[in-house]
């Protein structure tokens, strides 16, 4: 059975001058000097693309314990944190990324942790986006998980899919 893909929110975004330049949104809510990473020779009160991402994945990867929380009749601590680390890198030629999600949720066990953990790295949309595209490291308090190749491989399953 084939399902229909709905588009739930596109944002927009606008880049003038690449890593040197300035990024502003659509709604205005974003408008930021850009520049290179500032330990790569970049100047000091300016963001980078990976600093972006790293913001943008450790919310979206929150909101996906949330919902992973809820459907288990579960409530997060308020103190929940989901810290992003975003590594740029070159590879001979090109560039790439690399991610590590550490996930510190106060009020459950370990074990269902890594289960909720798992199940969020399933369905955030970030983690669906970059699956099989980049190396993305999970962790519990500053732990590394196993994490098997399937859980790195695919797309979410029907009906899995969260708004970030």
């Amino acid at each position: 059975m084939e399902t229909t893909k709905k588009t739930l929110y596109t944002a927009d975004a606008t880049a003038v001058g690449g890593r040197s330049g300035h990024v502003r949104s659509a709604t205005g809510i974003i408008d930021l000097d850009m520049s290179v990473p500032e330990g790569l020779g970049g100047k000091k009160g300016a963001t980078n693309p990976e600093e972006l991402f790293a913001a943008g994945y450790s919310s979206c990867f929150q909101q996906a314990l949330l919902v992973i929380a809820q459907r288990a009749g579960d409530k997060l601590d308020p103190g929940t944190e989901v810290k992003c680390s975003v590594s740029l890198f070159q590879e001979g030629e090109g560039y790439g990324l690399s991610a590590i999600l550490d996930v510190d949720l106060k009020s459950f066990d370990r074990d269902k942790t890594i289960e909720m953990v798992r199940q969020a790295h399933k369905i955030c949309p970030y983690s669906v986006g970059t699956r099989g595209n980049m190396e993305v490291e999970l962790k519990v308090q500053g732990e590394a998980i196993p994490v098997a190749p399937e859980e790195n491989a695919g797309v979410a399953e029907k009906g899995d899919a969260v708004a970030a």
